[in-house]
């Protein structure tokens, strides 16, 4: 009589070699990404602000643009964010839609002019909150690879279940990283702009992972093995920027701006193997149609919960970014944007052999990434029409075109005066492969995830 087998495992360690956790090397990228969320105008326009300045979003790129602002401006944005995700895996594709709304940005620019005769006649005072990624969403996959890696039951180890016949995937991300920037900056007879920040990151990061492979042996016995992973990452950090933007006449500006690495000097990890009851309602479909009455023999679930947690220093790359912007008086402009990291910079700073390897890697797969950012904005009495096109290569050496990150941008403003209200509409796409086995010594294919990204952004401005 054929048999129907089930067992869970645990894995006491978040990066086993069957793990199909994000690495070391995939959260260094991730908790590094920043998604350029802002006011609805600097989301309209790409985020191209580095030579433009006097919007409390510009400063995140170039701090000397606060003294841009010849007013004081409070402004606040409230983000909702459509990410579908289809997840190919040995032929077969799976769609997923998640929808969040959010406040995605909260700042002022406090300007204020000199009380003395002097060149550098006006300063500002700047503080901005904005999220830099929002981690929440979740992805499936299903498919055959024809390989098995759980194929042994505890209770019957003299028989071997290698026929791969399905392997099922989901993916649960939850969380999010964001920046609060303080900074100053002042102009110089009208043309030269300056400025420093000091940023304070933060990130929660979680994910949950489900991993259910259906096996058989030779007599067409099947085994169902099921993996459930949850993993939680907190840290905090720290960063420097500075730069400058000068104004060569009434048309042509450009600018240049550093960020200095983020230091994280304590990052927290736990990983929480949950218990798995197989009376538990959430697993019915994996579950529900066990029978091993048959064999005369029990299913070992196991039960209990185990912790693993670890601290650990990361450093995450610099930025530098150059910028230029025609202005054409009060009817309209265009500017643009170049930044350079070297995620190869990426650094953990552990003994460990664990660490060790990551960082290898990063010398070793990692590159210099390249990011371009147009925009562009046209006034008609008291309404602006705005659009941009963005760019940014993947950190990984070989990645394939499809694995750039790009999109375009659209927005529309009204002044009313000392308030003004803006919209904006953004769109990117990128693919990216995710291991379900991370480790070297298991030749499955990766899936293949593409990301396709939506937001729509409101803005509510204030000068005084």
């Amino acid at each position: 009589m054929k048999r129907f087998l089930t067992y869970a495992i645990l894995i006491a360690s978040t990066y086993t070699a069957y793990s199909q956790s994000l690495g070391y090397n995939d959260l260094g990228i991730l908790f590094t990404k920043d998604d350029n969320f802002g006011t609805a105008r600097f989301e309209a326009m790409s985020g191209a602000f580095g030579a433009l300045g006097a919007d409390v979003s510009a400063i995140s790129i170039n701090p000397a643009g606060g003294a841009v602002a010849k007013k004081s401006i409070f402004s606040a944005t409230l983000n909702n964010r459509n990410t579908e995700y289809l997840a190919s895996y040995y032929g077969n594709t799976v769609g997923i839609q998640d929808d969040y709304l959010n406040i995605s940005q909260a700042g002022a620019i406090l300007s204020f002019d000199s009380a003395y005769s002097s060149d550098w006649n006006r300063f500002s005072l700047n503080v901005n909150y904005r999220l830099k990624s929002d981690f929440e969403g979740s992805f499936s996959s299903s498919g055959n690879s024809g390989q098995a890696l759980f194929n042994e039951h505890p209770d019957d180890t003299s028989n071997q279940f290698d026929n791969g016949q399905e392997q099922r995937f989901t993916n649960t991300t939850r969380g999010e990283s964001s920046i609060l920037e303080m900074g100053f900056s002042a102009v110089h007879q009208n043309k030269l702009f300056a400025g420093a920040s000091i940023k304070f990151h933060s990130f929660k990061f979680g994910q949950i992972t489900r991993l259910r492979e259906t096996n058989q042996d030779t007599n067409g016995n099947t085994l169902n093995a099921l993996n459930i992973q949850d993993s939680y990452f907190e840290g905090n950090g720290i960063s420097l920027s500075a730069g400058f933007i000068y104004k060569v006449n009434q048309t042509f500006r450009f600018g240049l701006a550093y960020e200095t690495p983020t230091w994280h000097p304590e990052v927290f990890e736990e990983s929480n193997l949950n218990v798995f009851d197989p009376n538990d309602s959430r697993y019915d479909d994996w579950l529900g149609y066990t029978d091993i009455s048959a064999s005369n023999q029990a299913t070992d679930i196991n039960s209990g919960e185990e912790f693993s947690s670890n601290i650990f220093k990361l450093r995450t790359p610099s930025r530098l970014t150059a910028s230029a912007a025609l202005v054409f008086g009060k009817q309209g402009l265009i500017s643009a944007d170049y930044t350079y990291k070297d995620y190869s910079g990426t650094k953990y700073q552990e003994n460990d052999a664990v660490f060790i390897n990551a960082n290898q890697n990063f010398n070793n797969d990692f590159k210099n990434v390249q990011a371009i950012n147009i925009g562009t904005e046209w006034r008609f009495d008291k309404m602006s029409i705005r659009g941009g096109y963005h760019f940014e290569e993947s950190p990984f050496k070989n990645a394939l075109d499809r694995d750039h990150t790009k999109g375009y941008s659209l927005g529309l403003g009204y002044n009313f005066g000392d308030m003004k209200f803006d919209l904006a509409y953004s769109k990117s796409e990128n693919n990216s492969p995710y291991n379900i086995y991370n480790s070297p010594n298991v030749n499955v294919n990766p899936i293949e995830l593409n990301n396709n990204t939506t937001r729509i952004s409101g803005t509510i401005t204030f000068s005084l």
